[in-house]
């Protein structure tokens, strides 16, 4: 790989030199700028800016460092990480991003990142969950995005679950129905608990009953999604003797929803005709490709890479828990 000492013999300039046409070329007449710029493209020579941090030299492109847990492991979560990327590029900054896939084994994760010099660090997950902040990232400028931590005072950027399930419940009130099935994501997620009171508080603000609801949870099934969602199947099961005791289905997420669809159409039911259905997450490519198009709340995951971003670009210092808007999508299931 060519180095700064490159480029400066085949240009027939100084080191000092190579270093203002990179950082500062409107110190240099334009003759000098463009034979070094010449040396550059023929050596395909690559500016170091982690060895320029280490230096303490700022000059350079600042840099947002991301140590993403399983983030990567599902479309709608990769959004968050484009946004990261999309925002700092737009604001004149680098990003790079270490893959973590286990928060136990993070020592060699969190190192490598760290060699970076990064300006900050947003630390962000697959699935709303709370986390314990690694050691090493202690006294870091880190932001956390999609989760929380209650170890430490961080800036955190979350979903407004409980606001989203609310406002479902709204709409599902409006529309006239008035026995809600419910299959809510584990009791033990942050996403579970907080949905199912946004769903139930916007019940009882309407002047119903609590009873009238048929509530539950899924289990969660480590490594084991296909047992963890026919789970579904088993509740409808209960429920669809003959004729069905609910006239709308709140589903936890979006694969539950789909889980839920095969069976009652299997079942000859229609949808939202006999039953209607309301998911959760907005799946990317997903809810509009059911039949008919699901109604969802889509979880604002690229708004919250997007301002865990700027939160580091711009130098906020606010410590606080953000909840950024979910967004109801009315679509032909309600």
């Amino acid at each position: 790989m060519a180095s700064l000492k490159d480029v400066a013999k085949l240009a027939s300039v100084s080191l000092m030199t190579v270093s203002r046409a990179i950082n500062n070329p409107e110190k240099l007449n334009k003759q000098t700028y463009n034979r070094v710029q010449k040396a550059i493209e023929q050596l395909d020579y690559v500016p170091d800016l982690s060895a320029r941090k280490i230096r303490g030299d700022n000059s350079g492109p600042r840099a947002i460092g991301v140590l993403a847990l399983e983030t990567a492991m599902t479309p709608f979560s990769v959004e968050l990480l484009q946004a990261i990327e999309k925002t700092a590029q737009q604001h004149g900054w680098n990003t790079f991003i270490v893959n973590l896939f286990d928060d136990k084994q993070a020592n060699h994760a969190i190192n490598t990142l760290l060699s970076y010099r990064p300006n900050g660090i947003i630390y962000t997950t697959m699935g709303l969950r709370k986390i314990e902040l690694p050691t090493k990232l202690l006294g870091k400028n880190v932001v956390l995005a999609n989760c929380i931590c209650d170890s430490e005072d961080l800036a955190c950027y979350i979903p407004d679950d409980y606001t989203g399930q609310y406002y479902a419940m709204q709409q599902v009130i409006k529309k006239g129905y008035k026995k809600p099935l419910c299959i809510y994501l584990s009791n033990t997620s942050l996403a579970g608990k907080t949905r199912r009171k946004g769903a139930e508080q916007a019940w009882l603000d309407a002047g119903r009953n609590l009873n009238d609801i048929i509530s539950y949870h899924t289990t969660t099934v480590e490594n084991n999604l296909t047992q963890e969602y026919m789970m579904t199947v088993d509740i409808l099961k209960q429920h669809c003797n003959k004729k069905p005791d609910f006239d709308v289905l709140i589903c936890g997420n979006d694969r539950i929803a789909f889980v839920a669809y095969q069976f009652l159409l299997s079942q000859g039911f229609h949808i939202p005709t006999d039953i209607a259905v309301v998911g959760y997450d907005n799946m990317v490519g997903t809810g509009e490709l059911f039949y008919p198009p699901l109604t969802t709340v889509q979880l604002p995951h690229y708004q919250i890479g997007e301002q865990a971003a700027l939160h580091i670009i711009n130098n906020q210092t606010n410590k606080n828990v953000t909840y950024v808007p979910a967004l109801f999508l009315q679509r032909d299931s309600l």
